[in-house]
């Protein structure tokens, strides 16, 4: 078995997928054979994996591990993340495991769950680390939820079952990290104690060196090692974002010459999608929260993927987003929707096995002549397809249910596995189709760009997180004791 190292937070969005990713990269650079693991996730952002022996599917896993294989150098694979749960509601989530739908379970239910999955994820485990020299890995919200320790499968429950030392990361940004470190210490049973190794202090702004007696007191609350403290990496914000959580702090960009509104569904989902046009000079990406209104001066509206496509179009509505996006039409705007953004974009959406929840039917936004009814089979796959109205090649994966049918599908927007995919209203200015990625091929994305007047394209994108996950890794290497942590793995 591959040696293993595993960052826990003192809760979450601390910062361990980009610290994560850096350190994959890091022991990438020094030769080592590693691999990302994550053994529970919670995300609507996923990404398409392989699933060993299937050629014909793919398998969803969270876009983190998807980005920490990258990191790694690999392609992903559904056992870096066997467990992962998409929100459906504020009590409920599918739940995904090894990559295909296990079942949907509300959160109290999902609790009795856990030990049933347990096994799936100490099988996924053994085979990440097969053939690996070292496996680093991600733990979920914090160890110290202690009343949820009984069947915890995300943190210390998996640490003390596979024996993976701990190191264990602080937030100074957020305020309290001694606190947070220290109390983390205390409240932690001695079993799960011992296994953290040391900690590490993540998002500091400034002069290290104030925090001094900041860490002595540290040491002396807990007698632990501190491997490092990590600046704030600007670095991080050229790399994907998986966590909802994000958004708030995504809600307004710097003007440009192209806006771009977003509605912040509430169950968004893949808002990555996003990211290569907001890496773009000319484009300002603006993600507009709940109870604000689309901004009348955005050129393009794109509506994004949802994980319940009728409860937000249902809540596009009660916000008013609704009659903003048809005063942008007016305007002569246009619209791009992305798989579930796709579907509310049509005339009708039908659920008749109630696969999304207790509401069946939702009139959608009327921009499309489509309409569309979920289908209990989901589509899961990575795509190499061509953008009908430019004639270029894309890159992409789909994740979704539901067939989307109509007079617009006539004009597909794509092209994939040489089937017509999305549709185009009569006037070429609303375009929706059901493949998640397709801002990230740069010829696409500049020849889009150009019909809205704007000049771009000139960006790799791949090239550019690929240079952002350098960076991180070298802020690391400069900032933490990556050999000592490196040489606890075990």
């Amino acid at each position: 078995m591959a040696k293993a190292i595993m960052l826990q937070g003192t809760g979450s969005d601390v910062g361990k997928t980009v610290l994560v990713a850096g350190l994959c990269r890091a022991a990438r650079n020094r030769g080592l054979k590693v691999r990302p693991f994550k053994p529970q996730n919670m995300s609507n952002n996923a990404a398409v994996a392989d699933i060993p022996g299937d050629n014909n599917h793919g398998g969803e896993i969270g876009r983190a591990q998807w980005l920490q294989a990258i990191a790694c150098g690999v392609a992903p694979s559904v056992h870096m993340n066997p467990v992962l749960l998409k929100p459906q509601t504020d009590v409920g989530a599918q739940i995904i495991v090894q990559g295909k739908v296990f079942g949907e379970a509300r959160a109290r239910d999902y609790q009795a769950l856990k030990g049933r999955l347990m096994d799936a994820v100490l099988d996924s485990w053994g085979e990440v680390g097969e053939g690996a020299d070292l496996v680093i890995v991600e733990g979920a919200g914090s160890p110290a939820e202690i009343n949820l320790r009984s069947r915890d499968i995300a943190n210390m429950g998996f640490a003390t079952r596979a024996d993976v030392p701990v190191v264990l990361v602080g937030d100074i940004d957020r305020g309290g990290v001694i606190a947070s470190v220290a109390g983390t210490h205390l409240i932690l049973p001695e079993e799960d104690r011992c296994m953290i190794v040391g900690y590490l202090i993540n998002k500091f702004r400034g002069d290290v060196s104030l925090f001094d007696d900041g860490l002595k007191a540290i040491e002396k609350f807990t007698g632990w090692r501190c491997f490092g403290v990590v600046p704030w990496l600007k670095a991080a914000a050229r790399l994907p974002s998986e966590d909802s959580v994000v958004l708030e702090r995504l809600a307004s960009g710097e003007a440009r010459a192209l806006k771009v509104a977003v509605p912040m569904l509430g169950r968004i989902a893949n808002f990555d999608d996003l990211d290569p046009l907001k890496a773009e000079p000319q484009v300002e990406v603006v993600f507009v929260p709940p109870g604000k209104k689309l901004p009348a001066d955005a050129g393009l509206v794109v509506i994004p993927g949802s994980k319940s496509t009728i409860g937000d179009l249902l809540k596009f509505r009660e916000n008013g987003w609704d009659r903003d996006l048809a005063a942008h039409r007016k305007r002569g705007g246009h619209v791009v929707g992305i798989c579930g953004g796709f579907q509310m974009l049509g005339r009708m959406v039908r659920d008749p096995n109630g696969i999304e929840g207790s509401v069946t039917d939702a009139e959608g936004l009327g921009l499309l002549d489509t309409e569309t009814v979920m289908e209990p089979e989901k589509m899961v796959r990575n795509v190499s397809a061509r953008s009908v109205p430019f004639d270029l090649p894309l890159e992409g994966y789909e994740i979704h249910l539901g067939r989307t049918t109509g007079p617009d599908t006539m004009r597909p927007s794509a092209i994939i596995n040489g089937i017509e995919d999305g549709a185009i209203s009569a006037d070429g200015k609303v375009i929706g189709t059901y493949m998640h990625g397709l801002f990230g091929a740069d010829g696409f994305r500049g020849k889009f760009l150009e019909s809205l007047g704007i000049k771009g394209g000139g960006i790799d994108y791949r090239a550019e997180v690929e240079r952002a996950l350098d960076e991180v890794a070298a802020e690391l290497e400069n900032h933490l004791d990556c050999d000592a942590i490196f040489a606890l793995a075990r």
